[in-house]
């Protein structure tokens, strides 16, 4: 699947509207900006966790009607403002979701939900198939038969494996080596497939390493346990982490650590508005999209900027690298940037930690430590 944009295939009807193509298209572009006024109801899955509850915000920011749907297995249900709709199940509940959907009058999904440790997919391989892969089928299953037209997925980088190129193009082969990376593609592959049979069109946004939290302190990172370079160093910062380690001083990079596209959860969060807008815009399209800044900073450049940021000096511990680590994992962002009108405000290192580490401390205090 490396086509960036794909052109959905109208399932045949009795071939034809009436109308003269000039018509057709005034009608078109009546009815699209009829539907482009009237802002529609989104349900948010995983709207309780990490990403999930900074879409919810930038969608109700934006004058979206809001609906959530979180397990609470690993978001919270703070997380979720008091005036946003919210509905505790499962996304494989399909009579629950699908009166979700009815109910609230949904057009969209956006969907967060699923598990997202990449080690532990390599040990428990059947959860993340399980829950990325099987789930999100009921979930495709219940927007098809309610007939909600948009789509929106999370998907990832990892979907790339160990790439052949950097930076990362859309076009570069899709390779996987371990079953989260495999979970997110292959439900890539279930929404090309379903919109190709139905009246739905998808986004799949690949994000490559988010994190920060929203500038206003509403929401952040969360996650007991979380694996994040950003948020395990300023955990470290805060004393809640006795060291972080640093896991390969070998990689073919400047200074022999790992490098990595950061990108603010903020400005991925308004790319996922901003995709939604064009689903709306050109239902006959469909988008594989990139979501980095296209530049990257090793784990050294980063924990300097913890450093620098909070004037302390994290105890880092040197270790052996990580199996499927590859040397550099930056992205191609042209496509994204010359498909959206995507302006990305936060993307400085410096910003990113100081974001992450005024969450941190807000958390401190939400969970009384």
């Amino acid at each position: 699947m490396n086509n960036v944009l794909l052109r959905r295939q109208e399932p045949s009807s009795d071939g034809g509207t009436g109308l003269l193509p000039s018509q057709e298209h005034v009608a078109a572009k009546t009815d699209r900006a009829k539907y482009m006024s009237e802002k529609p109801t989104v349900l948010v899955t995983g709207g309780a966790g990490y990403i999930g509850s900074h879409a919810v915000l930038a969608l109700r920011d934006a004058g979206y009607g809001v609906v959530v749907i979180d397990n609470l297995v690993t978001g919270f249900r703070w997380a979720v403002p008091d005036d946003v709709a919210f509905v505790q199940g499962d996304i494989a509940d399909q009579p629950l979701v699908q009166q979700t959907l009815r109910d609230h009058g949904v057009k969209a999904v956006m969907h967060f939900a699923g598990s997202v440790v990449v080690p532990e997919s390599v040990e428990n391989p059947l959860k993340y198939y399980h829950n990325n892969s099987a789930k999100t089928r009921d979930l495709i299953e219940s927007v098809v038969t309610v007939g909600v037209p948009h789509f929106i997925f999370s998907s990832t980088a990892a979907t790339y494996g160990i790439p052949e190129e950097s930076p990362v193009k859309e076009t570069t082969p899709q390779r996987p080596i371990n079953p989260y990376g495999m979970s997110k593609l292959m439900t890539e592959y279930m929404l090309r497939d379903v919109s190709a049979a139905h009246a739905m069109n998808f986004c799949a946004l690949r994000y490559f390493n988010v994190a920060g939290a929203d500038p206003a302190g509403r929401t952040g990172q969360s996650t007991a346990g979380a694996t994040h370079l950003i948020k395990v160093a300023v955990e470290a910062a805060l004393g809640k982490r006795s060291h972080v380690s640093v896991f390969g001083a070998d990689f073919d990079t400047p200074d022999g650590t790992g490098v990595r596209d950061y990108i603010h959860v903020t400005d991925l969060a308004a790319a996922h508005v901003l995709a939604l807008e064009a689903l709306m815009a050109k239902p006959e399209q469909n988008y594989l999209l990139n979501c980095g800044y296209g530049r990257g900073f090793s784990v050294l450049e980063v924990l300097d900027a913890v450093d620098r940021v909070t004037n302390l000096k994290i105890d880092r511990r040197m270790e052996g690298r990580r199996a499927g680590d590859p040397d550099a994992l930056i992205s191609d962002n042209r496509a994204i940037m010359g498909e959206f009108p995507w302006k990305p405000q936060y993307a400085d290192l410096d910003q990113i930690v100081t974001h992450a580490l005024a969450w941190e401390r807000k958390l401190t205090e939400i969970r009384g430590e």
